[in-house]
C-alpha cells in the first residue's frame, strides 16, 4: 500500500482469482474466436490470411523460437519469421 497525492493505492497482483469462474469465461470468450481461426488456418502463416493473423507475433514456429525476447530469456537462438 502506498500514498500518492493523498490517495491511498493498493496493488493486487491476481484480481481474477477473486472471481475465477467469471474471469475464466471472460478470457475464453475473448480468445476462443482467435484460436478457432488459427485452427481453421492450420497453423500456417499465409500472405492471404487476415491482417491480424499476419501481424500477430509468434513465440515459436516449426520448433524454432521466433520471438527475440523469448529467445533471449531462454538463452537460445532467435529465428525470425519471413512473412
Amino acid at each position: 500500500m502506498f500514498t500518492v497525492d493523498g490517495v491511498i493505492h493498493y496493488c493486487v497482483t491476481n484480481m481474477p482469482a477473486l472471481a475465477p469462474r467469471t474471469s475464466t469465461f471472460a478470457l475464453t470468450n475473448a480468445t476462443l474466436p482467435y484460436l478457432q481461426k488459427l485452427a481453421n488456418l492450420g497453423g500456417k502463416r499465409r500472405p492471404d490470411a487476415d491482417l491480424w493473423y499476419r501481424c500477430a507475433p509468434s513465440n515459436t514456429y516449426a520448433g524454432l523460437i521466433a520471438h527475440p525476447a523469448v529467445a533471449e530469456s531462454q538463452q537460445r537462438a532467435f529465428h525470425p519469421l519471413n512473412l
